[in-house]
């Protein structure tokens, strides 16, 4: 594998860089964003019976919010359950734009990997192609055959090498960019639920 990088020449160590970065990343959203993690199941349904309209719910708001992000928006709901449906709604509508925020972070790290990777590899293409005309010899007779090895490697190499990493990351962020945006959907429509069900009992 050594032997590879070292026939890459030194602009795959860029790649190499963002390889390690994009793959963290990768496994660190896997991890976060699991389903059962961000909308528990049942949570809804626990949360409206255990929630007394009147009475001292601080303890189990702040449970509830440092459970998982759709507790957060639930409490977010729940600490204005006496107002007007408008300040609930408000209050719901601002604690789901501080969770998406929170559920996209790194995204756009790995978007923007999956973009520049074939870039860097063209970039280490370019520097391999140098190195190819640089092999020609002063008078134009003939050319160095290590050097010009050498040159068809660093291009070769970093091409496939910023593909390579360009595909996974775009893959991935495609998928977790669906998740997401799945997550926010239903976290409305369970923070709407909750309104209704709400305001029908204050009726």
């Amino acid at each position: 594998m050594f032997e590879i990088f070292k026939a890459a020449g030194w602009p795959i160590w860029f790649l190499l860089f963002a390889s390690i970065i994009s793959m963290a990343l990768i496994f660190e959203r896997l991890y976060s964003l699991r389903h059962d993690k961000i909308l528990p199941p049942g949570l809804l349904q626990q949360t409206l019976s255990q929630f007394q309209i009147g009475q001292d719910n601080s303890s189990y708001l702040m449970t509830l919010e440092r459970q998982s992000p759709l507790g957060q928006v639930l409490s977010a709901g729940l600490r204005h359950a006496t107002h007007s449906r408008e300040v609930m709604l408000s209050s719901l509508e601002e604690a789901g734009c501080r969770v998406s925020h929170e559920l996209s972070r790194y995204l756009t790290t790995i978007g923007t990997i999956a973009a520049v990777a074939p870039l860097m590899g063209l970039f280490g293409t370019v520097v391999g192609m140098i190195e190819i005309f640089g092999s020609q010899s002063a008078n134009g007779v003939g050319a160095d055959p290590v050097q010009l090895a050498h040159g068809i490697s660093v291009a070769l190499y970093n091409t496939g090498f910023g593909i390579l990493i360009a595909i996974p990351s775009l893959i991935f962020w495609r998928y977790f960019r669906h998740n997401v945006d799945g997550f926010v959907v239903e976290m409305q429509h369970q923070a709407m639920r909750l309104v209704e069900y709400i305001h029908d009992r204050m009726q």
